[in-house]
């Protein structure tokens, strides 16, 4: 148990959840942690190497060579590495592998807003704030698209629904940290708001659970 802040967001794949986890933390000057930059960075080292994203033990490997330089790899939001990243982070020694560093992260005063996909429920099941933040898929595939379309020009809806359908079948399914809303987390429908309507919504839960 640290005595540093940690608040928890988890939801499913263009939710809004890594939006508002940076949000929050500027909000209350806390560290912001994507743990979904961490599988990305083992798939991408993974995929330089030659290695395939469903050999546990080469992925297994790769996550235990992770160093803080890999989140900044350029390649990190590319669709390629994301696809890899949903098959390793069912692998529960990359996982296991990743814990540690997490745990670390926030820790460090005055601590951080992790968002993720097993934050509330095993990374930190004892944050003091726990969200979790979902849409419906037609939202979520809609947002992906766009977001596709801004940073590499071109995307295909049908393919991205079909990709975002098999991650989130991946996150629910697999036997190691499933998706799944933890008991004490509030649930955020991002489906009809905008970005600013989700932070206040948030801020005043979490202003509750800090102050209570």
């Amino acid at each position: 148990m640290t005595s540093a802040i940690v608040i928890a967001i988890d939801g499913p794949v263009a939710a809004g959840k890594g939006t508002l986890a940076r949000q929050l933390a500027a909000h209350y000057g806390l560290r912001h942690l994507d743990s979904g930059m961490l599988y990305r960075a083992v798939a991408a080292r993974l995929l330089e190497a030659g290695g395939d994203p469903d050999d546990a033990a080469a992925a297994a490997g790769a996550a235990r060579a992770l160093v803080s330089q890999d989140l900044e790899r350029g390649n990190l939001r590319s669709e390629a590495v994301g696809r890899a990243a949903s098959k390793v982070a069912a692998n529960p020694d990359v996982r296991a592998a990743l814990l540690a560093f997490q745990r670390a992260f926030a820790a460090e005063p005055p601590g951080a807003v992790v968002d993720g996909r097993d934050i509330g429920t095993v990374v930190f099941p004892d944050a003091q704030a726990k969200l979790f933040v979902t849409a419906t898929e037609t939202a979520r595939v809609e947002r992906r698209y766009r977001e596709l379309l801004e940073r590499e020009g071109g995307a295909d809806r049908a393919a991205v629904a079909r990709d975002l359908a098999e991650r989130d079948r991946r996150d629910r399914e697999r036997q190691t940290a499933p998706l799944r809303q933890a008991d004490d987390a509030i649930c955020l429908d991002s489906s009809d708001l905008d970005a600013g309507q989700v932070f206040a919504a948030a801020l005043a839960f979490v202003d509750q659970r800090l102050n209570s």
